[in-house]
């Protein structure tokens, strides 16, 4: 067992937001119950439709996706997806991811949710050019990011839990504006912006959106790093995200100072890697 955030997880593996939906849409093929935990998909406090398709484009290490924060909002969330959570989960813990455009959005989101007993912590997600205004990350200002966390922070008494870009000039200072703000801890690291070309023709975007976020294999040691340095300076615990495949690449994370680490791209390529990455860390442990 793993003591963090105030609760007990069973296991250290978790799935990332975003890559399981609300975990029902995973559960005929794994059982959600084996694993630490879920990050529930983006919640904003209005459904998002998404960006237009194609929205996902795969290469040699990992994949792009623009899916643009997709989700049905907060109302549908808090009347059916949680509800389904109760009703189905009892050993795996729960976080839920929120965006918006505003930091109000983020308050909005948290406050609306907070009475839902299933909920181990929420996980703000700063770090993705659709959450904030022309696309700049909340997480790459350091005042708007305190004021965000302060007042999630106040709205509830579950851990805020804040996911962290890896093209921050200094992601462990960062970290710190938002530890002093209140954080419980992060979760490091969200994917790299990139793009794809077609082969031939007129050299168009393969996604929709243009450009991406990179995620996969690729992005293994620049998490375990990143997951160091925020740990270093913090000392509060780490979620680390990022590549992760197999065994190996979960203990590269726990070395490196992360509590739990999330998996997604593996497990859309697989979806019963985390159940057996689970598995195998019970086995070992």
């Amino acid at each position: 067992m793993i003591s963090v955030f105030g609760t007990a997880f069973q296991n250290p593996i978790l799935l990332a937001a975003g890559t399981a939906g609300f975990g029902r849409e995973v559960s005929g093929v794994i059982d959600l119950d084996r694993l630490g935990g879920l990050i529930t998909k983006a919640v904003s406090p209005e459904p998002r439709a998404g960006n237009p398709g194609p929205r996902v484009a795969e290469f040699a290490g990992g994949m792009l996706n623009s899916v643009g924060l997709a989700n049905p909002g907060l109302e549908r969330v808090a009347s059916v997806e949680l509800p389904w959570l109760e009703a189905h989960v009892s050993k795996a813990r729960v976080l839920v991811n929120v965006v918006g455009d505003r930091p109000e959005d983020y308050v909005a989101v948290v406050k609306g949710l907070d009475d839902r007993e299933i909920i181990t912590a929420f996980e703000l997600n700063v770090s993705c050019p659709n959450t904030a205004r022309g696309g700049e990350e909340f997480g790459a200002n350091d005042a708007v990011l305190a004021l965000l966390v302060r007042a999630c922070a106040e709205a509830t008494s579950r851990p805020i839990v804040v996911k962290l870009a890896p093209t921050l000039p200094d992601i462990a200072a960062t970290a710190e504006v938002a530890a002093e703000a209140g954080a419980a801890g992060f979760s490091v690291v969200n994917t790299i912006p990139g793009m794809l070309l077609e082969t031939g023709g007129e050299r168009l975007p393969r996604l929709a959106a243009g450009g991406g976020g990179m995620s996969g294999p690729a992005l293994l040691p620049v998490g375990i790093l990143a997951t160091r340095r925020v740990h270093e300076r913090t000392g509060l615990p780490v979620i680390g995200t990022g590549g992760i495949r197999i065994a190996e690449d979960v203990a590269q994370y726990l070395d490196a100072g992360a509590s739990l680490v999330a998996v997604g791209t593996a497990a859309l390529a697989d979806p019963r890697c985390p159940e057996r990455l689970a598995a195998e860390w019970v086995q070992v442990g």
